[in-house]
């Protein structure tokens, strides 16, 4: 099979630098955290943009790149994203979660009011594209999907973090009420809301968040 190509935009590095930047991601990466008290101090917007270019380099399938970002600043659309979230964390708190749910859920202190859907000066609504495809208006199928929107949410919280935001991942289910709320369309399906800005004052997260396993816990080497 013949196909185009183009040349590797790669350097490679010392070896005494790549381990001081595995290190110094490291250490920068392992002060993220979960933020449910943010502050409404205003974010330059192009913060926002560059996060979402740098989660749009994240690998996909067929290189479809099957996400859609949409980005949602201070308006009426924040409120009615709230109502239409808390109502649906409602149903889960007091109807659909199990008491095995709601015991995990406990060392970290949710519930279902989520203030901080209107407070942020940022939210940015996830969406999975069903089909697509790399050029405008195609309607392919697009493949490996849900990997590869979770690689480029990935991505994004590490852009926002790097650049010096706080973050906060929330998924309430069902979510198709964003779809109506973004105006997106039906093949697409929302996946996560990401919301970004700075702490409030005295923000404090809760201390079973600061529990990560270790490397023999997560990895082995074979």
């Amino acid at each position: 099979m013949s196909f185009e190509t183009a040349p590797l935009d790669f350097r490679t590095l010392p070896e005494a630098e790549m381990r001081r930047r595995a290190h110094d991601f490291y250490e920068e990466m392992r002060t993220r955290r979960t933020v449910r008290d943010f502050s409404d101090t205003p974010v330059p917007r192009e913060i926002v943009e560059r996060a979402i270019l740098t989660a749009g380099t994240a690998p996909s399938g067929a290189n479809h790149q099957p996400w859609h970002f949409t980005v949602l600043g201070k308006g009426p659309l924040r409120r009615r994203l709230r109502e239409a979230a808390e109502a649906e964390e409602r149903a889960f708190y007091e109807e659909k979660a199990s008491e095995e749910w709601l015991d995990a859920l406990a060392p970290l202190g949710t519930d279902a009011n989520k203030p901080f859907l209107e407070t942020a000066p940022w939210v940015i609504a996830v969406f999975a594209q069903r089909r697509g495809g790399i050029e405008p208006g195609e309607q392919r199928k697009n493949y490996y999907v849900s990997e590869s929107v979770g690689i480029a949410c990935g991505l994004l919280l590490a852009s926002l973090h790097h650049a010096g935001l706080a973050t906060l991942t929330h998924t309430p289910n069902p979510m198709g009420f964003l779809s109506e709320i973004c105006g997106r369309p039906e093949h697409e399906k929302p996946y996560m809301l990401v919301v970004a800005g700075y702490p409030g004052d005295g923000a404090r997260v809760p201390a079973h968040a600061l529990r990560k396993k270790p490397l023999e816990q997560i990895s082995d080497f074979r």
